[in-house]
């Protein structure tokens, strides 16, 4: 097996994305809803028709797509970008089978209309650029952990491929969807979120601990958005997975 799909470092990984998430979340949680900044020509911008959040992903995403973001197996854009790029293309080996799958559309629509009510303040603080420039970076750590079901998905049917294979070839969603579900390694993984929201979001040196976001919150988002999305990617991964 290759390194990449070695449980052990998939963990690694995921664990790490778990704290780029967490700040990224905190960071956001400074500013207001700003619900203009989603709101298509909320705030006018001269040839576009969009929101003015989208508009600035949009760009963010084109450049990134230059310099070869999009073509790791991890990296969805959420926005059409470019084929043109300035760095010459890599020789590399995709340790996991090459799919369409991108569900950042869905991510997007349920990190505007209910992650970002949980963690900002129904007011409108003018800040419209930093809370864009905090969405764009926490759309990102969201759609690269929710793919990495992918790899996630991978390695598991190399360990189980006759029973997978199986259940793919009975297209029995509902079998794979349970034997991709652990349980325990769900709560381990919520209460270690919410540990980690505790240490980092909470303010030093006082007696009654001030939270910048609420751990339980993050702890939410986890329980009710990021895990389910990465079982459906491993799911609708597993679905087209072909020898």
């Amino acid at each position: 097996m290759r390194e990449e799909l070695k449980l052990e470092n998939i963990r690694s990984n995921l664990i790490r994305l778990e704290e780029t998430i967490i700040f990224s979340l905190i960071e956001r949680a400074q500013f207001a809803q700003n619900k203009i900044i989603y709101r298509t020509n909320g705030i006018p911008i001269k040839n576009y028709s969009g929101s003015f959040m989208l508009y600035l992903l949009s760009g963010t995403e084109k450049l990134h797509a230059m310099v070869r973001r999009y073509t790791a197996p991890d990296e969805h854009p959420f926005t059409e970008v470019p084929k043109e790029q300035l760095l010459s293309p890599l020789a590399y080996e995709w340790p996991i089978k090459k799919t369409e799958i991108n569900i950042n559309a869905e991510i997007l629509e349920t990190y505007i209309d209910k992650i970002i009510p949980l963690i900002c303040k129904k007011e409108d603080d003018g800040n419209y650029g930093s809370s864009s420039v905090n969405d764009i970076s926490t759309l990102q750590a969201f759609s690269k952990r929710i793919h990495y079901g992918k790899y996630v998905a991978e390695a598991k049917f190399q360990d189980s491929s006759l029973e997978y294979t199986k259940l793919i070839k009975a297209s029995d969603s509902g079998a794979i969807m349970q034997r991709l579900t652990d349980k325990k390694v769900e709560e381990h993984l919520l209460e270690r979120v919410s540990l980690k929201a505790q240490t980092y979001g909470q303010e030093p040196d006082v007696k009654n601990p001030v939270f910048k976001i609420n751990p339980e919150i993050i702890k939410k988002i986890y329980a009710d958005y990021i895990i389910p999305f990465t079982k459906k990617v491993e799911l609708l991964y597993l679905l087209e997975r072909t020898d």
